[in-house]
């Protein structure tokens, strides 16, 4: 990959040096995954962070047993496991690949390095880390709305974040009423619902066989997030 197809893919190196982001991809790690392989086990947290080049995953905790329960779905153009590398508490998280997935992962130790060599760099950091507390501060705000109103909210930000827009539609991964339940943090009866009725009112749509949901009417979508 070239330097500049990375800055246009991950937003955390626009406007990095060139120089580092040269340097980044001459000492990052290929990886690829196919569908519901597991991705980091919760012991390896704090390695490497690591960027997703193509596909979408789960970060879940697990709990007792076999359950679990999906705390983020990250696609394209993020990264994760940045805070871990700062924190060395012991972890009960894991990511899982939702989709074929392929990530690229520097260490921690040179990241690290990275980070202080390229003002810029760090600065970028702090920005989209702060994006993310805003984020969690938006679904904290929420928890009292009702649940279409949360799961819209859900729809429309993995959009804004990860979607593919084509001239009709908006595509994102066809993400299970489960997990959509678990990061919405609503029932997935509630969940089952509500998809449902997005379906008949012709909002979305999910193409099964490919694993896409098309979002059909995002203008309404973020009209019903904002209630």
């Amino acid at each position: 990959m070239q330097t500049e197809a990375f800055s246009e893919l991950f937003p955390l190196f626009k406007g990095a040096n060139p120089e580092t982001l040269e340097w980044l991809l001459s000492v990052a790690v290929k990886h690829e995954y196919p569908s519901d392989r597991l991705v980091l086990m919760e012991d390896a947290w704090g390695n490497a962070v690591y960027f997703v080049v193509s596909g979408w995953i789960k970060v879940r905790r697990r709990l007792s047993g076999d359950n679990s329960v999906a705390l983020a779905i990250l696609g394209r153009g993020d990264f994760f496991g940045e805070m871990a590398i700062l924190d060395e508490s012991p972890r009960s998280n894991d990511v899982v690949a939702l989709s074929p997935v392929r990530l690229i992962s520097i260490s921690a130790q040179r990241f690290i390095q990275t980070l202080f060599k390229d003002p810029q760099l760090h600065h970028r950091m702090l920005q989209l880390m702060v994006k993310r507390l805003r984020q969690t501060n938006v679904r904290y705000q929420l928890r009292h709305r009702p649940p279409a109103v949360k799961l819209a909210n859900t729809l429309v930000e993995l959009a804004e974040n990860y979607g593919q827009t084509t001239e009709k539609t908006c595509e994102i991964f066809n993400i299970s009423d489960q997990d959509l339940a678990d990061v919405t943090d609503i029932t997935i009866e509630e969940t089952s619902k509500i998809m449902a009725k997005l379906h008949t009112k012709g909002w979305i749509s999910r193409d099964s066989e490919h694993q896409i949901m098309h979002l059909l009417n995002l203008k309404h979508l973020m009209h019903l997030a904002s209630q």
